[in-house]
């Protein structure tokens, strides 16, 4: 495939908010060994291009620039097509549909991708919907895994009750910060392996998350852990949302009972960190531990989760999708905070 000298992206020059970020004409990038170069279809917006694109906590600024990003351009979770190869590269050819998470560089028209970090997109998986899955259903199904749900495949059928999933690990699951990227997977995948799911989200968003599979949900603004709503008999707790504090989250689990971290606040300079450490030193011999998720590229997991969606037994949730030129708009959107499910920047309109 012909690939041009130059292409267009949205790049930032300084740490700061949407507007420290600009469309522009750059030199087109070459993959080096074990790399392909990608035609970008469409790339998710995830929170962590927005806490890289602020470089907050600054803590964040010693692995991606101490003054300005390393890489001026963000999106790392992409679908696209392979145009070119660099040297050592046998898994993938020129014109295969791969899905993956990249360091960076997805809000561009092409982008450099580290080939065993891409898994092949299945025809019955649209490039949105692909997009989508790396980082956020990743995360969920971290989260789930640490908290000892069940794969889907050793998951009760929906119709065997409560009783069929008696000695199953996790039967009740409490999702924090349940509307979220993350929290939209986590819903969706903790009842497809068979849990009772409870949410926390925002009261406008209520009737979506209980489409996604919770039982019962929440208004944050209401109902904080530590609410006798709430009670304390969860198997797993999956805290999205990471304002909680430690004591309240632990007070919600049973005996046995596992709280996962999958996010946390803190300060600018260190952010979740302290809290991280905490929660690693309050669970020493704990029987209600919390369990701060690492992060990492998982391509393994991406590969689950598309034969999940190609299978219909997990369908994203896209709350909108935007145009490349519009990609400051898909940005600004997630930076406010508000967004419900993904929102997925596209090389082209979605058919």
């Amino acid at each position: 495939m012909n690939v041009p000298e130059t292409m267009s992206a949205w790049v930032q020059r300084a740490y700061g908010e949407v507007d420290a970020v600009s469309h522009r004409q750059v030199p087109t990038p070459r993959p080096g060994a074990g790399e392909v170069l990608l035609r970008v279809g469409a790339a998710a917006i995830n929170n962590g291009d927005v806490r890289i694109m602020r470089g907050e906590p600054w803590l964040v600024r010693l692995a991606f620039g101490i003054r300005r990003p390393k890489q001026p351009v963000r999106g790392i979770a992409v679908a696209g097509t392979v145009v070119a190869a660099g040297p050592d590269v046998t898994a993938f050819a020129v014109g295969d549909e791969v899905v993956g998470e990249l360091g960076g560089g997805g809000l561009a028209d092409y982008a450099v991708a580290t080939a065993d970090r891409l898994v092949p997109r299945p025809e019955a998986v649209s490039v949105v919907d692909a997009a989508s899955l790396p980082v956020a259903a990743v995360t969920a199904s971290l989260a789930l895994d640490a908290a000892g749900a069940p794969l889907i495949d050793d998951a009760p059928p929906p119709e065997g009750g409560a009783d069929s999933r008696e000695g199953r690990g996790v039967r009740r699951v409490l999702v924090i910060g349940a509307s979220g990227g993350v929290g939209s997977f986590a819903v969706k995948l903790a009842a497809a392996r068979g849990a009772e799911v409870w949410a926390l989200c925002g009261e406008r968003n209520r009737a979506v998350v209980e489409e996604w599979g919770a039982s019962r949900s929440f208004d944050y603004r209401r109902v904080q852990p530590g609410s006798a709503q709430l009670g304390g008999d969860f198997d797993a707790v999956l805290d999205i949302a990471g304002t909680a504090s430690l004591s309240a989250l632990r007070a919600l689990v049973r005996d046995g009972g596992v709280v996962v971290l999958v996010s946390g606040e803190g300060g600018r300079l260190l952010g979740p960190i302290p809290r991280i450490l905490a929660a690693a030193v309050r669970s020493i011999g704990a029987r209600r531990p919390l369990r701060p998720l690492a992060a990492g590229a998982h391509p393994e997991i991406i590969g689950q989760m598309l034969e999940l969606v190609a299978d219909g037994t997990l369908r994203p949730h896209i709350e909108r999708t935007v145009s490349a030129d519009g990609a400051d708009r898909a940005l600004a959107h997630v930076a406010a905070g508000h967004a419900v499910g993904k929102t997925v920047v596209v090389a082209t309109r979605p058919s």
